[in-house]
């Protein structure tokens, strides 16, 4: 953490720097619930004021406090002494380069039985090293991460009450309980690649999809407020590859076959795609404040007309759902003059299925057209997309011109231009909450992903168990491919699972038909078992041991 800029004085970041190393018992760089409550008791606020201390410190709700929102925390509590009310604006309406650290009583007591013991178990100390114990870290993934830190256990003996963190528990329950079933069952060449430790510290990620010219990389400059290294753009195709634009040290641009490769980047999956598709893949990396907390993925524009008879050398609709399954939001942008759908867009759509909490549509250079002409341009998106969509509920329009020219008022009138502003207004708003809701997410699709990884298994297993002992087993796999939906109705009709969860009948046949289904594994009712429990006991437990502290 860079203590320079932080909103402080220099020499309140060495306080704050020193108290942090006394509130964090493990040593581990995390302050978590119970840390929280010896040290803030000293503060002598009340219980209601540090529940929203730690609600407005810990927004990501990830469970602990890093460095930056311990000091959040610390102007908080000052504030509250100060006889400030503690709410979301606090911090943004207080002058915190003037903000003295909060009075914590007894503290200096502690700090200075501290500094003895330390003088006296070390003679020579490094003056900038914390003198604390630092315990070893548990490598979940074979791979070093400076962003997890855990008490080192072996693996069968890691209880839950050991890890610091929401992520942190989720990562050993995916390695202790979900992953075997993955792994015996093939879920990862049928649905989704084996996750590792980068897919769940990743950033939130947000998607644009939508036609050539429908503004999708301006749509990124307006909400970076500069362009990224790579970025072009006209009224022709210019983005022609999938590009990552992520948070860096300098302005840069990372070749897919790199960036796949890379432990620290969650983007391992894509090598599935090959050479043709990583040719066509970049990371564009520079500094940038909101990069800090979210990454964008621009993307090719979806080919329609003429255009869609030359083919892609990769797989482009695959791409897609890979990235769909990883992104915390996807963006379908649209122009007022061009409103068709074409057959690769529907594809596109149809690829997202199982993401719709995720999508967002969003007619972009809405003031290119006069008030009457966007009626009748948003009565035509509404029905194309009702079409595609298959869904008896409306799905939510975002209207606006997102670029950094002033909106057309000429064309819109006084009212289209309160009507564009309001709009863009939900959109960033719904945007900024992203890194907010982001742990959520990441309970979300680790939910999903073991519900639909138990499917598999029971449809593996049934497919097993249908095969015939000796004789005749190529004529009936066969037989079972060309009837998988109704071998998918028995499975659902024995275990009584929701019909919706279970995979696309077409794609599961594709893959299918590449396997012997006769050297598949049974069922193995202690795997399913285990699973069961994780999503009944282990998860609820984990979100329990990891809220508000101040709520228990």
């Amino acid at each position: 953490m860079d203590i320079d800029s932080l909103p402080m004085r220099k020499h309140h970041a060495k306080i704050y720097q020193e108290w942090f190393s006394l509130a964090d018992s493990d040593g581990d760089g995390r302050i978590t619930g119970n840390d929280a409550i010896a040290f803030f008791a000293m503060s002598n606020l009340s219980r209601a004021d540090l529940k929203q201390v730690w609600a407005i410190a810990d927004s990501k709700r990830r469970g602990y406090l890093g460095f930056k929102e311990f000091v959040s925390a610390m102007q908080l509590v000052a504030l509250a002494q100060a006889g400030s009310e503690i709410n979301q604006n606090t911090l943004s309406n207080a002058d915190l380069d003037k903000l003295n650290p909060p009075l914590m009583e007894g503290l200096e007591n502690l700090l200075c039985r501290n500094k003895a013991s330390s003088v006296k178990n070390e003679p020579e100390p490094e003056p900038s090293v914390n003198i604390q114990t630092q315990k070893p870290t548990l490598q979940w993934f074979g791979s070093k991460s400076a962003k997890t830190h855990c008490i080192y256990f072996p693996l069968n003996q890691l209880p839950l009450s050991s890890v610091t963190s929401i992520v942190d528990g989720l990562k050993r329950l995916y390695l202790e309980k979900l992953k075997p079933l993955e792994v015996t069952y093939r879920f990862n060449d049928f649905a989704c690649p084996l996750l590792t430790n980068s897919d769940f510290d990743a950033k939130p990620m947000i998607m644009l999809l939508g036609q050539y010219s429908t503004g999708k990389t301006t749509f990124i400059k307006h909400l970076l407020k500069s362009s990224y290294p790579g970025a072009h753009i006209g009224p022709e195709p210019t983005t022609d590859r999938f590009v990552v634009i992520m948070s860096g040290p300098d302005e840069r641009t990372v070749p897919g076959n790199t960036i796949a490769v890379q432990a620290d980047m969650p983007f391992n999956g894509l090598t599935t795609f090959g050479s043709a598709f990583l040719s066509k893949f970049e990371c564009s990396q520079m500094p940038n404040s909101l990069l800090e907390h979210l990454a964008f993925v621009d993307t090719p524009g979806v080919l329609s007309g003429e255009k869609q008879r030359t083919q892609r050398s990769y797989d482009f609709t695959g791409v897609t759902s890979w990235f769909a399954s990883k992104c915390d939001l996807i963006l379908l942008l649209f122009d007022p003059h061009k409103l068709d759908i074409s057959d690769e867009f529907k594809r596109v759509i149809a690829s997202l299925r199982g993401h719709d909490d995720k999508i967002r549509v969003v007619l972009n250079k809405a003031d290119q057209v006069d008030t009457q002409q966007l009626m009748r341009v948003y009565g035509a998106l509404m029905w194309s997309l009702g079409k595609v969509l298959n869904t008896p509920e409306v799905m939510r329009v975002y209207i606006g011109s997102f670029n950094d020219k002033p909106i057309n008022e000429a064309a819109v009138g006084p009212l289209g231009k309160e009507l564009f502003e309001k709009e863009q207004d939900d959109l960033l708003s719904d945007l900024k909450d992203i890194p907010k809701k982001a742990c959520d997410r990441k309970i979300n699709e680790f939910v999903k992903r073991a519900r639909a990884a138990k499917i598999h298994a029971y449809v593996i297993s049934h497919l097993k168990n249908e095969m015939p002992a000796m004789l005749g087993k190529a004529k009936a796999q066969q037989k079972l491919i060309d009837n998988l939906e109704d071998q998918f109705a028995k499975v659902q009709r024995e275990y009584h699972l929701p019909a919706g969860d279970f995979p696309d009948v077409e794609h599961f046949k594709e893959v299918l038909s590449g396997y012997s289904i006769d050297k598949f594994e049974k069922l193995k009712p202690k795997m399913v078992q285990a699973v069961d429990d994780m999503l009944a006991h282990d998860i609820p437990q984990l979100l329990k041991t990891f809220r508000n502290p101040y709520e228990r």
